[in-house]
């Protein structure tokens, strides 16, 4: 009987320490060093202390196991307040309503059912796409041809590479206008009864052979831009010299350069071209400049020297040429026809009349392209600008185009430093009439001289015309500035 007693109680104490050890306390959460840099502690067990049974590292430079504070909870952000706004359902209008639990932040009131209701998230960002590559494939420009381009942030896949500029320009938005049927009438900045022209380049497709008709500011002188599929004046083109004289230069931006009447300017410098322009003009008594125009053009090149200029006329008769000529001293003459053509042999150099008279296209090859006309100053223009032009001369002077093939980054002259790789505008531009000045820098000796404080130009050509002076040919014959 005693030994059942005994062995009841055994049971019984058995039980009880089981009961007291499941209800102790939770046994310490157990740790190891990862740190090889610390060999005696590395992967040594540690144990975490007593306040601390499951939040603890260890800390290898002591080897011993130390508490991580824990952070309370973050607070929950009550639910955004919301009220429906509109008028047309009063028992709801400006009541007070909570976001739901799913979406505390981010909901708005539906009036009709009066109840809020989560607003879906906002769809990811398409991934963007990457730009266009896009190669200029004509030969005429050596230092563009095949450079590759991306197309620009607005056009990333809908771009071409225009060579000239040697840059990626956006294709229009809109397909271009299709030509003018005989029943449809022009639109109305086009010249009704202007010149025809079109663009005669294929790397354009959508523009290529779509006939214009040139603006009424120009109805004679304009030239199809393939880029935008519109027609422009040649006055107004990247390269012009017009006028009095008015520069557009290679960013597109008009200003003036007035010089001095009977001088020498250089227009142009680089390694392998130098191009100085002659002014003619007349005093303005009421200001401080002179009246001025591009008369003349000296042109130096791979050791030739190719002169151009208007002749002292009176009374303008467009009928009548009034253009002279010269390659390397000696006077060039051409028939008066559009369409003819004067080669001169070993060295790449094209005159070609794109008029009857009075305007021809000069050609090298790989160089540059020149278009000049000669124009006169007529009474309209007199009067307007008080020119006080007189009927013993109408200051013919020549009006010109230019387009270069392979300038460096480093040439210069009134308009060739808008070409120049480092080229900021000195121009106060968003004026009437922004003027550049610096007659001293750009101002050359005589019409082919290259000492221009800016000349980059550095010919082997022994041949001199630095003595070359303007002055009147016999008949208007010769070489005349």
């Amino acid at each position: 009987m005693a030994q059942q007693s005994f062995g009841l109680l055994a049971t019984v104490l058995l039980l009880l320490l089981v009961v007291l050890a499941e209800g102790g306390p939770p046994k310490p959460m157990k740790v190891k060093c990862q740190d090889k840099k610390f060999p005696s502690c590395y992967h040594k067990d540690l144990f975490c202390p007593v306040n601390c049974p499951h939040t603890c590292i260890a800390d290898c430079d002591s080897c011993q196991p130390i508490c991580v504070p824990q952070l309370p909870p973050p607070k929950p952000r009550s639910p955004k307040k919301v009220k429906c706004q509109d008028k047309n359902f009063p028992k709801c209008y400006h009541k007070d309503l909570f976001c739901p639990v799913n979406c505390p932040r981010t909901c708005i009131v539906d009036c009709d059912s009066c109840q809020s209701i989560c607003v879906p998230p906002p769809l990811p960002p398409p991934k963007p796409r990457s730009p266009m590559k896009v190669k200029c494939q004509d030969k005429k420009f050596p230092k563009c041809y095949h450079k590759t381009f991306a197309c620009p942030a607005n056009c990333l896949r809908s771009c071409i590479a225009d060579c000239d500029s040697c840059q990626p320009v956006c294709l229009p938005l809109s397909p271009p206008t299709p030509p003018s049927t005989p029943n449809s009438p022009p639109p109305p900045d086009q010249a009704a009864g202007g010149k025809s022209v079109s663009c005669k380049n294929k790397l354009y497709p959508q523009c290529y052979r779509q006939e214009y008709k040139c603006p009424s500011a120009c109805p004679d002188t304009c030239e199809v831009d393939c880029v935008t599929c519109s027609p422009v004046c040649d006055c107004n083109r990247p390269g012009a010299v017009c006028q009095d004289p008015r520069f557009v230069g290679a960013d597109g931006l008009t200003f003036y350069f007035h010089g001095k009447k009977n001088d020498d300017f250089c227009l142009v410098s680089d390694s392998n071209l130098h191009i100085n322009g002659h002014f003619i003009g007349r005093r303005n008594e009421n200001m401080k400049r002179d009246f001025t125009w591009v008369k003349s053009l000296g042109i130096l090149y791979n050791n030739h020297k190719l002169f151009i200029s208007a002749k002292k006329t009176s009374t303008w008769n467009d009928a009548l040429d009034r253009l002279d000529l010269a390659f390397d001293g000696q006077s060039i003459t051409l028939p008066n026809r559009e369409g003819v053509k004067y080669l001169e042999p070993n060295s790449n150099t094209t005159i070609t009349r794109n008029r009857d008279t009075n305007s021809v296209v000069i050609e090298v090859e790989g160089n540059f392209q020149i278009k000049a006309r000669v124009v006169p100053i007529t009474e309209k223009e007199s009067r307007i600008h008080k020119y006080g032009i007189t009927e013993d001369d109408c200051f013919a002077h020549l009006d010109l185009g230019f387009k270069f093939y392979s300038l460096s980054e480093k040439v210069n002259g009134v308009l060739g430093q808008t070409y120049g790789s480092n080229y900021v505008s000195r121009v106060k531009m968003g004026i009437e009439m922004p003027v550049l000045g610096g007659n001293k820098e750009f101002e050359s000796s005589s019409i082919f001289s290259t000492d221009c404080a800016v000349s980059r130009f550095s010919s082997t050509n022994k041949q001199e015309f630095d003595d070359f002076k303007c002055s009147s040919g016999m008949d208007g014959k010769g070489v005349v500035c």
